[in-house]
């Protein structure tokens, strides 16, 4: 069973299950998903909405659209902007992807056509992308005079390293599936057609595991890039320290010692 929410015009939130999924969709076809002003509020909307829920455990963002998952930022709209619109608008684009970033949960997308931009800029900053056949991703900002402002000269770097993150970046290429996985800008690769179902497949995976040790797990994670080894391990027992003496943590040792399943209290 799901429930649907929606945020604005071009967002909605489908909980799968007992609630523990939370499916993120942009839902803005006739536009290929491009990025509005509107839109990014309502990507933001949603996140911070999820990201407060208690009861949800993991978000898989996913697109309506048959041959998109996301072209970007609305160029169209970008057009009729003054300096000073554009200056204005800023911190709205830009809240969006932090919006995703920012989520304290795992997050996974599912890529299904094309991803370019700002499109593979929410992508990336997801933990897990998932994409089938048909997903061609990159970002060609230089190409229309402007630069990855959503993340991507950060994030990308940070999946394939500076060279290859270079070279992609200044080349404004599309990259196409199979490719992507092999440079690993996609982490896994299915079937045309199934990025949303294996990827919703992957959260709920996902979401049978303690969600206090999830979001200590991802802090973690998130916290201890870039970090020096010993920095980093200083992150990891700060982490495991607010899971160690939780509730969540008593009742996965017992369910084991018993022999079943957990029941998980959150706490």
């Amino acid at each position: 069973m799901s429930s649907e929410e929606r945020f604005g015009e071009y967002v909605m939130v489908r909980r799968h299950g007992e609630g523990h999924v939370a499916e993120l969709v942009l839902d803005r076809p006739k536009a290929m998903n491009a990025v509005s002003t509107g839109m990014a509020r309502s990507i933001t909307a949603a996140c911070v909405a999820l990201g407060e829920d208690p009861g949800v455990r993991v978000v898989v963002l996913t697109s309506t659209h048959e041959r998109a998952f996301c072209v970007g930022a609305d160029l169209k709209e970008r057009d009729s902007f003054t300096d000073a619109d554009l200056r204005a608008q800023r911190p709205t684009s830009r809240g969006a992807y932090t919006a995703v970033l920012d989520l304290p949960v795992p997050a996974i997308a599912a890529v299904h056509g094309f991803a370019l931009g700002g499109g593979f800029e929410l992508a990336l900053s997801c933990d897990v992308i998932v994409a089938d056949g048909t997903a061609v991703v990159g970002l060609p900002e230089v190409s229309v005079g402007v630069i990855p402002g959503g993340g991507g000269t950060q994030l990308l770097p940070r999946r394939v390293g500076a060279a290859r993150a270079a070279e992609l970046i200044f080349s404004a290429r599309r990259v196409e599936a199979a490719e992507a996985r092999e440079l690993g800008l996609v982490d896994v690769l299915v079937e045309e057609g199934r990025a949303r179902e294996e990827a919703l497949a992957l959260g709920a995976r996902m979401a049978a595991n303690s969600p206090v040790g999830l979001r200590a797990a991802k802090k973690a994670l998130r916290l201890g890039q870039g970090l020096d080894i010993r920095a980093g391990l200083e992150v990891e027992d700060a982490a495991w320290r607010t899971v160690a003496f939780s509730g969540d943590r008593a009742e996965g040792v017992r369910a084991f010692n018993e022999k079943r399943k957990p029941v998980w209290p959150g706490e």
